[in-house]
């Protein structure tokens, strides 16, 4: 990436050689840009929100910025750009989007997430350390950038305006008004389910912001919760990118000897999980992890593993994180051990467990989704 201060070499995580996706985009640069054009002061506190492959602190860590992300890819994406180019471990702050805030912010910066919601509760978290002389950049591709984010800056922070697009990216310009009157954020948000989806029914979902449908039961997951494995006595299983862990929550709840653990790579997710989890006085024993899949499972120690596996990583469509998922599980996975996967059914999520496992069962299926079991042999 080419930047004002010299060009910057940035990979994803975890590094792939055959990885076609950038660590940045041109929203990155034009924000680096006019950083510099303009010559804005980078005294001060300053923070970068949503810094996707922590491109933005690795440029600007001459300012000792502080990085707010909800990613623990993004994390170690950063730690690795950062040590890249020798930046010494502790200048720039990693926080998650779980930490305080600082007390004070003097230029925030932000890459405008996918998530409405997590745009809100970030910009919610943070109003209280912006003052009038706060510099407010943010960031994104056009087509990421709505008349709904712009009200969402200017109803939580001040007057807010827009700049010309440059190669698909605009910049956001907002001036903070402390004493702006916010109504309270609504999150996290919690909701009673629905009957007639077994274990759970009628129990208490807890989301933070940015959760996939935080508002309501998707239709993939009710599908999913209908056709669960019925196992009994001790097991060891693995809600696999967990979400708000509704899953996970019905296997405990339907055999109070299993041990869960749910696992995520959003922070956001892992604590909906757990609030999800204790919400509904689930009797066994479970475990909470932020973490790259089922990296940090030991080998052969895992008798079922639950995965609605994402197809997309941020903007972009890929099955990486899919095939991932699955070679993670099947390494962790006993002999004999299962893994259940939900998707859409015009994913094809039955030749890559086939080509993996050697074999691949239809478990359920409508017109639009598919449960799909592999069995490790």
């Amino acid at each position: 990436m080419t930047t004002p201060w010299g060009d910057l070499a940035l990979t994803r995580f975890p590094e792939d050689p055959r990885e076609r996706l950038r660590a940045w985009d041109a929203s990155d640069e034009y924000l680096l840009r006019h950083l510099a054009e303009q010559e804005i002061p980078l005294s001060g506190t300053v923070v970068v929100v949503g810094d996707r492959w922590g491109a933005l602190v690795t440029a600007l860590a001459a300012h000792r910025p502080a990085q707010i992300t909800d990613s623990y890819l993004t994390q170690e994406a950063t730690r690795a750009n950062l040590a890249r180019h020798g930046v010494e471990p502790g200048t720039v702050r990693l926080l998650t989007t779980q930490d305080a805030p600082p007390d004070r912010v003097d230029v925030l910066l932000v890459r405008v997430p996918k998530s409405l919601a997590l745009l809100e509760d970030q910009l919610q978290r943070l109003a209280p350390a912006v003052h009038e002389g706060t510099v407010v950049v943010g960031t994104g591709m056009v087509k990421e950038i709505h008349t709904s984010t712009l009200q969402l800056f200017e109803r939580i922070l001040g007057p807010t305006r827009t700049s010309l697009a440059e190669r698909k990216a605009r910049l956001i310009f907002c001036t903070p008004e402390p004493s702006l009157e916010r109504a309270a954020s609504p999150w996290p948000y919690a909701y009673t389910l629905p009957d007639g989806i077994g274990a759970v029914s009628q129990g208490r979902v807890v989301n933070h912001a940015g959760v996939f449908c935080a508002d309501r039961l998707d239709i993939g997951t009710r599908f999913f919760l209908g056709h669960l494995p019925d196992g009994k006595g001790a097991q060891r299983v693995v809600d696999l990118g967990c979400g708000n862990g509704i899953v996970g929550t019905a296997v405990g709840l339907a055999n109070p000897e299993a041990e869960v653990l749910f696992v995520d790579e959003s922070f956001q997710a892992v604590a909906s999980a757990e609030a999800t989890y204790r919400a509904n006085g689930v009797p066994g024993h479970a475990e909470f992890r932020v973490g790259d899949g089922m990296a940090g499972v030991p080998a052969g120690t895992v008798d079922l593993v639950l995965n609605n596996p994402p197809f997309h990583s941020h903007q972009a469509t890929t099955d990486a994180t899919a095939w991932r998922m699955f070679t993670g599980a099947k390494r962790a996975l006993r002999p004999g051990g299962e893994l259940w996967v939900i998707g859409n059914r015009h994913l094809g999520y039955h030749v890559k467990l086939r080509r993996l496992f050697g074999n691949s069962e239809l478990v359920a299926g409508d017109p639009k989704f598919v449960v799909l079991r592999a069995v490790k042999r």
